[in-house]
């Protein structure tokens, strides 16, 4: 992942455990502050309810940015098969 298609307020998913914090691979989180002019970033992890679990500054590589719309509108969907 390049440093910049990460934004502020994105939502992000982790690719990596970080056991130290007890954050796991998928946990959900919003990227609240760039760092070291977008090298890295800190993202907040919070509860159904809003509430903070942890915040922690991570690298590009440890998060993938979430969408929730089509990356093009142009792109039709296929059916994938196994």
């Amino acid at each position: 992942m390049e440093n910049n298609t990460v934004k502020l307020l994105d939502i992000v998913a982790l690719t990596v455990d970080i056991p130290e914090y007890n954050l796991w691979r998928g946990q959900v989180g919003t990227v609240v502050e760039l760092l070291a002019d977008g090298a890295a970033f800190e993202v907040e992890f919070s509860d159904r309810s809003g509430h903070t679990y942890e915040s922690v500054g991570l690298h590009p590589e440890q998060i993938m940015v979430l969408y929730f719309e089509p990356a093009s509108p142009d792109i039709k969907p296929e059916m994938v098969t196994a």
